[in-house]
């Protein structure tokens, strides 16, 4: 047997053999308890998987999108779901943790890292919102304000499209317009 299959099998023995023992009595405990065990421990064998193989990265999106739904439920189950509905935030977080690894540890797409940025950010954003009310007062006013000072910013650089430079000259409008002599159709 290899190295690689022993955790995942050993997990499902253990988890065969528990559900087993409360079938026939042995033990008392309720499938209400272990159910979140049916994501995590997917989860936990697809990041098994990459980790000990170093192959198809891809896995640990699913892997990082299970584990923290997992992990979500179990706490819900601990703390009898008293705080399921400040914690629905988590749900944007799972995906941004798949893609994140995928990111780390996959082909470092700029794409990937970006999903994973906006996902991370608007969960955290709607996480402080549901579980502290001073986000509403400080946070979005603060945010608004760094966006809109990065917005101005970017304005005040030139721009740098297709257009903007020509056999290594600047490009303006009007050299556009001597290149293509055209008269700007809107100057009247």
């Amino acid at each position: 047997m290899k190295n690689n299959n022993m955790f995942p099998g050993i997990i499902l023995i253990g988890l065969g053999a528990t559900m087993l023992a409360n079938r026939f009595g042995l033990i008392s405990l309720g499938i209400e308890l272990f159910w979140p065990l049916f994501l995590l421990i997917p989860g936990l064998m697809f990041e098994i998987s990459y980790f000990t193989t170093g192959r198809n990265a891809g896995t640990l999106v699913p892997g990082g999108i299970l584990t923290v739904y997992g992990l979500l439920f179990f706490f819900n189950i601990l703390t009898k779901w008293s705080f399921m509905d400040s914690l629905w935030p988590i749900f944007i977080l799972g995906p941004a943790v798949g893609l994140f690894q995928l990111y780390l540890f996959g082909d470092r797409s700029r794409g990937v890292l970006i999903a994973s940025a906006i996902l991370g950010t608007l969960s955290l954003v709607f996480l402080s919102f549901s579980l502290f009310g001073f986000a509403l007062d400080y946070l979005a006013p603060v945010l608004l304000i760094l966006l809109g000072s990065l917005i101005l910013i970017r304005g005040k650089h030139p721009h740098h499209g297709c257009c903007s430079k020509r056999n290594g000259q600047s490009g303006t409008d009007d050299d556009l317009n001597k290149y293509y002599d055209m008269d700007d159709p809107f100057e009247k």
